[in-house]
């Protein structure tokens, strides 16, 4: 699947496609909905379609100090529009340049000249362009001017409430990723590099792959029932996991910490991803590390339980 950078022209085969435009960070339900338009409609003309995203996040541009709210990073999405029928992910790199163009030349000189774009499918309340003066109508309008025809996909409603990003990171930071699952129709995951760390876990008979949260929002501190896959190979493990800021030591340090089942290989330097799927409890200081080891053998038979029927 091509990788494409919105500042380059795009491949003369991709020329003509349908692109899904908007943010689809989590590439939830609703996300699904215009990506899925946009692929119906290219298939229906013969033409590829393309899914676009923005990196950063406009909000991170406009609020470089809001915390993580990531649901995914740039490397999920490209394996979750491939496995939607997306041809290409294309990338809007959103910088000082880009959200300082206007509406309409972002209609223009983007997506006409630039893109080659046939067609583009967004959301009803999609915004776009310097001071977000861009929407559907102004798309549609100018859009014709230049040989691009617009449509748009209302919102899907689940559980009597619009599928929204924000409902997804609300659920995560309430500790129910059972909910951010059904929204995002799979298990909320986060993906890194396995760290060295200070080898506590070792020490009392857990080892942890160790792992830096950087741009994912941070749902609730606690322990976790998860699941993880081990990239370079496919293979999926179950464990549980801790993610926060270890209170048990010091200093504080805020990391995602999996203790696999009945696994002995050495993960470090490899890139895995950590999929949440129940809450077990909340982060926790223990008077011992006996009672911390003790809790630790009661969380990993939870998790082992939660994880029973889990499809992996």
């Amino acid at each position: 699947m091509r990788w494409l950078d919105h500042r380059d022209p795009v491949p003369g085969p991709l020329h003509g496609a349908v692109i899904a435009l908007g943010n689809f960070d989590g590439f939830h339900k609703g996300h699904q909905a215009v990506a899925g338009e946009a692929i119906e409609w290219a298939r229906s003309e013969g033409r590829p379609a393309i899914i676009a995203t923005f990196d950063p996040h406009p909000v991170r541009f406009f609020k470089p100090d809001v915390p993580p709210f990531r649901l995914t990073t740039l490397e999920q999405r490209q394996e979750l529009y491939l496995a939607a029928g997306a041809a290409a992910m294309l990338v809007f790199h959103f910088d000082a340049e880009l959200a300082g163009t206007s509406a309409e030349d972002f209609i223009t000189d983007i997506l006409a000249e630039r893109l080659g774009a046939r067609g583009i499918v967004t959301g009803e309340d999609f915004t776009f362009g310097k001071g977000a003066a861009g929407n559907a109508a102004m798309l549609a309008e100018v859009g014709a001017r230049h040989g691009i025809e617009a449509r748009t996909v209302g919102p899907v409603a689940s559980g009597g409430e619009v599928v929204s990003s924000s409902r997804i990171r609300e659920a995560l930071r309430q500790g129910d990723p059972q909910e951010a699952a059904r929204l995002l129709t799979r298990p909320f995951a986060i993906r890194g590099i396995v760290e060295h760390g200070d080898k506590r876990g070792r020490d009392i008979g857990y080892p942890t792959a160790n792992l830096v949260v950087e741009s994912y929002i941070r749902p609730k501190f606690g322990i976790y029932a998860v699941t993880g896959r081990i990239l370079a190979t496919g293979e999926v493990l179950k464990g549980a996991a801790n993610i926060g800021i270890r209170p048990q030591f010091e200093p504080p340090k805020e990391l995602l910490e999996p203790y696999f089942f009945d696994f002995s290989g050495d993960l470090y330097g490899q890139e895995i991803e950590v999929v949440f799927h129940h809450f077990i409890r909340p982060e926790a200081k223990f008077d011992s590390l006996d009672e911390l080891k003790a809790q630790m053998a009661k969380d990993c038979e939870d998790a082992r339980r939660h994880l029973s029927g889990a499809v992996i």
